[in-house]
């Protein structure tokens, strides 16, 4: 097993064991499930900076045309989604334990289902293609575009006037700084235990993915030079001298 992945797994469970222990927030419908947020936000920071980071790849595929940067804007766009449906998930869990009901229509999670959408449509166009020059092309374009409007939802419509009014979401509390001192190492311990797991998950499946590319790479030059006709050379005519 890889060292570093046990390590930081050991910082997580470790830190799971504290947010566990947290004491109950007062302030909640249902106090002892506030935690939840322990888990909800971490997940939804991750999963927006594999969006951001999908876009960065995808420029860099475009400067160098190599397959190495698909492989991993692959990853980034996969681990991405995961959080994303992480973050929703637990986000359907806190409305029904705060707000009475798994689905509120709270303007933000429907702006966080569109971005959960952005992301399958990504995964979706990459299942698409076999041609691996033209999945790496679509997909990086598509991480390009896709990052303009998913930065919309997530950080501007949340945040005007008319949808803050709207949403039963408490906007202002990390920001502010009003997490209680327990909660804030609570959430924050978790959100670096829980980026360690995943750097060294993506550094995982890109290594994984980099070994399938070399294979396939290889695999197709012992195709081709195993196809390849075998040269004949130059036959020059040569003299017989008749029977007498």
């Amino acid at each position: 097993m890889n060292p570093k992945l046990l390590i930081v797994g050991l910082l997580m469970a470790v830190m799971t064991v504290y947010d566990l222990m947290t004491p109950a927030a007062g302030s909640f419908r249902t106090p002892e499930l506030a935690k939840i947020m322990f888990w909800h936000t971490p997940s939804a920071f991750i999963s927006t900076w594999f969006l951001l980071h999908a876009a960065y790849l995808g420029l860099r595929y475009f400067l160098g045309r190599d397959l190495k940067w698909d492989v991993r804007n692959g990853a980034a766009i996969e681990l991405g989604a995961l959080f994303g449906v992480i973050t929703m998930a637990t986000g359907i869990l806190f409305s029904q334990v705060q707000w009475g009901e798994w689905w509120s229509r709270d303007p933000r999670q429907t702006s966080f289902l569109m971005v959960l959408f952005l992301f399958a449509l990504g995964i979706s166009l990459r299942f698409g293609f076999n041609d691996d020059k033209k999945r790496a092309s679509v997909s990086a374009a598509y991480s390009l575009l896709a990052v303009l409007p998913a930065l919309f939802l997530i950080f501007v419509f949340p945040h005007l006037p008319q949808v803050e009014r709207l949403s039963l979401h408490p906007s202002n509390t990390i920001v502010q700084d009003k997490l209680d001192p327990a909660y804030k190492l609570g959430l924050y311990g978790t959100l670096t235990c829980l980026a360690l797991v995943v750097g060294q998950v993506y550094s995982m499946r890109v290594r994984g993915g980099l070994l399938a590319l070399r294979l396939e790479e290889r695999h197709g030059l012992d195709k081709a030079d195993s196809g390849s006709p075998t040269p004949t050379g130059v036959v020059r005519p040569v003299g017989v001298a008749e029977e007498r």
